[in-house]
């Protein structure tokens, strides 16, 4: 498909669509529109950024137009499931947009962080389409103020984050109330087990469509590492933030506090910055995000929940002050930047205990990226043995404390460890002018590993990884507060 106007949708989504200016349909569009409004199931593989919204909200406002009833009281015809109340604001405005040609078509937002009784009363004479947050929407259906067995069509977008952020047992929940003759769509930029395993449970022979391989990076961003001490990343971020032509700029945190550490360094430094995460409130969340779309605001930090609604054109630069501990994450960072057909830098931070957190990106992205060695003193000494007494198995903690992904490697044996070898610190994949990342513990030099793409790395063995301690646990089976 070449045209919008292929699909054959009706002629108020179409005149919506050149109002938005839309004119050739991005790829997850082309193979997906098609589809739904055949009513078929669909899995949709695709990363941020890539038009996933228009080709889910496009097809379900054709079938509302389409098929006009008047949806029932307390209930809705379409429910959008998404992790993060800013992406759901957004998926609802998209929904708006695509449909402010057809009247009426109500559509209601039900997230947190806001008072309850007005999205009670917006849903008190039914509504067309309902995007929600899972946490959000069972707090109004134990209040009886929504029901959900007149949905038509379910869609869950970031479904992969939805698990990561400890949704699951809500969304299963919520599928349970549905009727068993609808149309679901499911979304997500990559497709760890567990979420196929969902995926296979909720959908009644999917139509599958991915648009770029399972957990790629974005092909227009630019990355690169640079490995340095932590006591220097404030100092080399203001230093990277003179140096880069940056637009805008979102930085990345792994918790509300470092963001808020990360805030008042940069405004110590001379640079004007705000932070986004789960502890600010909904209304100072939409200023800042309104003063970073404007470009009022150039640099924004932020954690990984709260950053799953930043959908804005013009983020030239990602920079990963911490490194996702999830590599999955990592994806979803990048793809901030580089949107919409344009070329973005991504720029990760780590020190010596994000070691395994990298060694673990680049065995998913199925690269090395390239290095820059900006460390200035010796590695830090080891922590005493009995506080490693707890991660014996060699794999990296899991979110709520257990073991994840490892059975061996602790001695350096075979096993079916992640982390296997003799000295615990990759060197530095060929090609990148470096020799040796992270120095062995004896001070003799790394031997080089093999490339990301052959399988284990060898000669990393005899690794145990602590929880930090001053580091909040995330419960995986609990719903975390975005």
């Amino acid at each position: 498909m070449t045209s919008f106007n292929d699909f054959g949708l009706v002629e108020p989504i179409t005149r919506a669509l050149v109002d938005e200016k839309y004119v050739t349909p991005t790829p997850i569009q082309a193979q997906t529109i098609p589809l739904a409004m055949q009513g078929r199931d669909v899995i949709g593989i695709a990363q941020t950024g890539t038009g996933k919204t228009a080709a889910f909200a496009l097809p379900i406002i054709n079938h509302l137009h389409t098929k006009r009833l008047r949806p029932e009281k307390k209930a809705c015809r379409v429910l959008v499931l998404s992790p993060t109340r800013e992406l759901s604001g957004q998926i609802a405005d998209s929904f708006r947009a695509y449909g402010r040609h057809i009247r009426p078509l109500a559509i209601a937002l039900a997230i947190g962080g806001v008072p309850i009784n007005k999205q009670i009363r917006s849903l008190a004479h039914g509504v067309e389409v309902l995007v929600a947050t899972p946490g959000r929407l069972i707090d109004l259906v134990n209040q009886r103020a929504l029901r959900l067995d007149q949905v038509e069509v379910l869609v869950l977008d970031e479904a992969d984050r939805m698990l990561d952020m400890g949704f699951i047992h809500d969304i299963k929940r919520i599928v349970a109330m549905l009727r068993k003759e609808r149309q679901t769509l499911f979304f997500s930029a990559t497709m760890p087990q567990e979420i196929t395993k969902l995926a296979d449970q909720m959908l009644r022979d999917p139509a599958r469509v991915a648009v770029t391989p399972q957990a790629s990076t974005v092909e227009k961003v630019q990355q690169r590492v640079i490995l340095t001490e932590k006591a220097s990343k404030p100092a080399l971020l203001a230093e990277l933030l003179k140096s880069e032509p940056v637009e805008r700029v979102l930085v990345f945190t792994r918790t509300k506090h470092g963001a808020d550490k990360v805030v008042r360094g940069l405004q110590n430094a001379g640079h004007a910055a705000e932070a986004i995460h789960g502890n600010k409130s909904q209304n100072q969340r939409e200023r800042v995000l309104a003063n970073f779309r404007t470009g009022s605001l150039r640099i924004l930090i932020a954690t990984d929940i709260a950053a799953r609604g930043i959908d804005v054109d013009g983020v030239s630069h990602v920079v990963n002050y911490d490194l996702p501990n999830i590599p999955e994450s990592y994806v979803h960072r990048i793809g901030r930047t580089a949107r919409a057909g344009a070329e973005g830098i991504a720029i990760s931070f780590c020190d010596y205990e994000e070691a395994p957190f990298l060694r673990d990106i680049e065995r998913l992205i199925r690269m090395a990226i390239p290095a820059i060695d900006r460390r200035t003193g010796q590695r830090p000494a080891h922590r005493p043995a009995q506080q490693n007494a707890g991660n014996r198995n060699g794999g990296r903690p899991h979110r709520n404390g257990h073991q994840q992904r490892g059975h061996g490697g602790g001695n350096g044996g075979g096993g079916n460890g992640r982390h296997q070898g003799n000295n615990g610190h990759r060197s530095q994949a060929p090609g990148n002018g470096h020799q040796g990342r992270y120095p062995s513990q004896n001070g003799q030099q790394a031997a080089p590993r093999a490339e990301a793409t052959s399988g284990e790395p060898n000669g990393i063995g005899n690794v145990t990884f602590l929880q930090r301690p001053n580091e909040p646990r995330r419960n995986a089976g609990h719903r975390t507060q975005s």
